[in-house]
């Protein structure tokens, strides 16, 4: 099976598991358990920032950062297509009781003249603005990397308006890998920032929520509320630690067999490329399917039966994600698996309309 359907679906390489089986263990709900305070201090270090903590995930990791900074009433800038909004079930209303002001933007990308015009202003008939959320790289937009210039101008925008800058991280790494910037240095302007370990490095779980030694010290009375402190915990932290310190600098490789996978489906009929293979940002490839013809979920469904998986995104949009479990030489395969389904569906289709 080539499993394409998010680079969550990664398992442990066994070098992670003897890292995650020798990890010495305490008591993280009592705070002394040495592997999860080294993850914490690691990836504090390598953005630049005073302190972090561990999360069972990424959702989990976001909605700290709103419920810490955020009160009841409150108002989100964030653009449309983002996690916080599509994929967090609610979240930021349900536990924080936060509204969202959405922003457009191509991929995911909004400017600072964008966001400032979202901000309210002091009246007693408006929400308080007090967050603006980055989403870095943006899934839904296309796994697209904002540029540092765009980000330094956003939150400059923000603090002016005396907003918080939080980033959605989860793919941070993928971003910095398709740009010119470190991770610090793109996370310097932020004050808060949520980082993933389960998806394009290849650990099976856990994030981290990271920023100011106040904010992280706050965060950690809701994550207890919100169910998310966990015990020997350490184990994880290892795997994430391993991800950290081996899996950060092959993520080009994920691009490159991204950019493959395109250039193949780029010659498949009936499949319409959002971006051209030379134009793919990250580890994402995202296409539409012509009309009239099969939905996404039809494709999908039928697509699993030739052995590979890809995800519906839309009516007719499907995602395609590559991760360090799948090799080069999947992608032609991908594809021609794609041209078949794609091929079949038409003969099915035009069978029942001779009928």
């Amino acid at each position: 099976m080539i499993d394409l359907r998010s680079d969550t679906v990664t398992q442990p390489s066994e070098a992670m598991k003897r890292a995650m089986h020798s990890a010495p263990l305490g008591d993280d709900v009592l705070g002394d358990d040495p592997t999860v305070k080294a993850l914490e201090a690691h990836i504090a270090e390598m953005l630049g920032k005073e302190a972090a903590v561990f999360t069972p995930s990424g959702t989990m990791a976001n909605q700290l950062a709103i419920r810490s900074v955020c009160e009841a009433g409150d108002e989100i800038i964030a653009h449309r297509d983002s996690h916080v909004i599509h994929y967090e079930t609610g979240a930021p209303a349900a536990l924080s009781g936060c509204m969202i002001a959405p922003l457009d933007g191509p991929g995911g990308i909004f400017s600072d003249l964008e966001m400032a015009a979202a901000v309210r202003g002091p009246d007693d008939h408006n929400a308080v603005d007090r967050m603006v959320i980055v989403e870095n790289t943006h899934n839904r937009g296309g796994g697209t990397a904002w540029s540092l210039d765009q980000f330094k101008a956003v939150s400059e925008a923000a603090h002016h308006q005396g907003l918080h800058v939080h980033v959605d991280g989860a793919r941070l790494f993928n971003a910095v890998t398709a740009s010119d910037y470190s991770a610090s240095e793109f996370i310097a302007p932020a004050d808060s920032v949520s980082v993933c370990f389960s998806k394009g490095l290849g650990a099976p779980v856990g994030s981290a929520l990271i920023g100011s030694r106040k904010l992280v010290d706050r965060s950690r009375r809701f994550r207890k509320m919100f169910g998310g402190t966990m015990r020997q915990s350490g184990m994880l932290a290892a795997a994430a630690i391993y991800a950290l310190e081996h899996h950060v600098d092959r993520l080009g490789d994920d691009h490159q067999n991204a950019r493959a996978l395109a250039r193949a489906l780029s010659g498949v009929p009936r499949i319409h490329l959002e971006l051209t293979a030379e134009k793919i940002p990250s580890n994402m490839v995202f296409f539409n399917l012509e009309e009239p013809g099969p939905t996404a979920a039809d494709f999908c469904s039928r697509l699993e039966e030739h052995g590979v998986r890809m995800i519906p995104m839309g009516l007719r949009r499907v995602r395609a994600v590559t991760h360090l479990d799948v090799a080069a030489e999947a992608m032609p395969m991908a594809a021609e698996a794609c041209a078949v389904v794609l091929e079949e569906l038409q003969i099915m289709a035009g069978g029942s309309d001779a009928g």
